[in-house]
C-alpha cells in the first residue's frame, strides 16, 4: 500500500507549510491525483485521516481532484486519452501506455502526478 508513504509525504509537506505560515489550523486541502499515478483516492483519504490525528490537519476537509490520463504517441503522433484495459481485475478499466490509434507504446503526457493544489488554513 504505497498510499501510506504518499500520505505521509503530503502530511509532512502541509505541516511544514503551515508551521512556516504560523497557522493554527488547516481547514481544507485540495490534491490532484493523476489517473496513471496508481494512487487509490479512498485509500489515500483513509491514510491521511489516520495520520493527522492531534495535528493542525485533524478533521480538515480533503478534496481529491482526478487528473485524466493522456498520452502522446511518438509513432503516429496521436495525442489524447490512452487505451484502456477493460478486463483488469479492478473496479474499472485501467489506463495503459498503449496508443489507441496504432497500438504501439505511447508516452504519458498527463496524469502521472500526485500533488497538493491548495491549502486553506487559519493563521
Amino acid at each position: 500500500m504505497h498510499e501510506l508513504s504518499i500520505a505521509t509525504a503530503i502530511v509532512e509537506s502541509v505541516l511544514e507549510f503551515v508551521e512556516k505560515k504560523g497557522a493554527s489550523k488547516v481547514l481544507a486541502i485540495r490534491l490532484a491525483v493523476g489517473e496513471l499515478s496508481c494512487v487509490e483516492p479512498e485509500q489515500l483519504r483513509f491514510c491521511i485521516s489516520s495520520i493527522t490525528e492531534e495535528t493542525p490537519m485533524e478533521n480538515s476537509a480533503l478534496e481529491i481532484e482526478k487528473i485524466d490520463a493522456e498520452v502522446l504517441c511518438p509513432h503516429c503522433s496521436y495525442s489524447g486519452r490512452p487505451k484502456y484495459w477493460e478486463d483488469a481485475l479492478s473496479s474499472g478499466p485501467v489506463a495503459t501506455l498503449q496508443c489507441p490509434q496504432c497500438g504501439k507504446a505511447a508516452q504519458a503526457s498527463q496524469g502521472e502526478d500526485c500533488c497538493i493544489r491548495t491549502i486553506k488554513y487559519v493563521a
